[in-house]
């Protein structure tokens, strides 16, 4: 897909089909990628062949005449490679942690993220944010507190990997917000850039973790089971449709739609997370600070859509955009 004219940017069926498609792949992507994980361990790898799959399919989907998306120009490549490597830095850790933590529990440590941008944003100088706003981090990260206190599966590891990903989903927000590096570029040729610039950096990743080349050979062995390929396949597969869905949401209807698409996501994801792949025991206070943390989700969504209404309408670029 091109550019968006203005025609196609205000339509509603687009605005409503972008929304729906970001939710919808957002969700279905972390539980495949928990799926794969539960029988493949080199996440490394697997983000890897997610965004080799991605360059190839844009580059040769341009080659056959279905994009006219624009080919590879160093200046924009020198403009996104800061942001490139924050991304992929949060999207490793990210499925590092999965790992060793629950689906409800990695979902409520990530909605930690908007603290750490208000942190960040107070360490930056920026306007102080409003006391909904404040409090509705608060709460939500009191509900993470709670919930790790009566999660009968807690891995340390796992959350300080989890917590890490928080921290550089952050910085890669903020660089983002700064550098408006996306600018002008339609939703494919972000996905082109992100995921070529990413190969360099991944790809020693996998070398000095030692990843390589054994993660290599048990894919061999993996690929002979018929339903280990498929959740492979349908990983890659989802990669591409959930970065396409970010940034066409974005593009096609606000930083703040996206925001709010992705709490829901994220309320959806963690009642189903009780119920598909295990690993999971219900506790009191797990429950408990998953509803606080959940809340907090909610009404900072709602706060950031108050605070939105009382300003101009103009284009901005939210630190909460790519929040997942």
């Amino acid at each position: 897909m091109d550019k968006l004219t203005d025609a196609e940017a205000a339509s509603p069926s687009l605005s409503l089909f972008a929304a729906l498609s970001y939710g919808a792949a957002s969700m279905a992507m972390v539980f495949i990628n928990k799926a794969v994980l539960m029988e493949y361990s080199h996440s490394m790898t697997l983000l890897t062949m997610q965004q080799l799959a991605t360059a190839l399919l844009i580059h040769f989907g341009r080659r056959m005449g279905y994009t006219r998306s624009r080919g590879l120009e160093m200046s924009t490549a020198k403009k996104l490679l800061p942001v490139s490597l924050f991304y992929n830095a949060n999207v490793a850790f990210a499925l590092a942690s999965l790992k060793g933590v629950n689906i409800p529990m990695y979902i409520a440590i990530k909605r930690l993220t908007p603290l750490a941008v208000l942190i960040a944003g107070f360490f930056s100088g920026k306007g102080k944010p409003s006391i909904q706003v404040i409090l509705s981090v608060i709460l939500t990260a009191g509900g993470v507190v709670i919930a790790a206190l009566g999660d009968f599966s807690f891995d340390l590891f796992g959350y300080s990997l989890a917590l890490t990903s928080v921290f550089f989903q952050t910085m890669y927000l903020v660089l983002v917000e700064k550098s408006g590096a996306e600018d002008g570029l339609s939703s494919v040729e972000i996905m082109f850039y992100n995921s070529f610039l990413s190969l360099p950096f991944l790809l020693f990743l996998i070398i000095a973790t030692g990843e390589f080349p054994n993660s290599f050979s048990l894919l061999l062995v993996k690929s002979k089971s018929i339903h280990f390929l498929v959740i492979l396949i349908l990983s890659f597969v989802m990669g591409i449709a959930l970065n396409f869905t970010m940034f066409l949401c974005t593009i096609v209807n606000s930083a703040l739609t996206t925001t709010i698409v992705g709490v829901l996501k994220g309320v959806g994801s963690t009642t189903l997370g009780f119920v598909l792949l295990g690993g999971v025991q219900v506790h009191g206070l797990n429950v408990t600070g998953l509803v606080i943390n959940t809340a907090g989700g909610v009404w900072y969504s709602y706060a950031k859509y108050q605070q939105r209404k009382s300003k101009a309408p103009k284009r901005v670029s939210d630190v909460e955009t790519y929040h997942k």
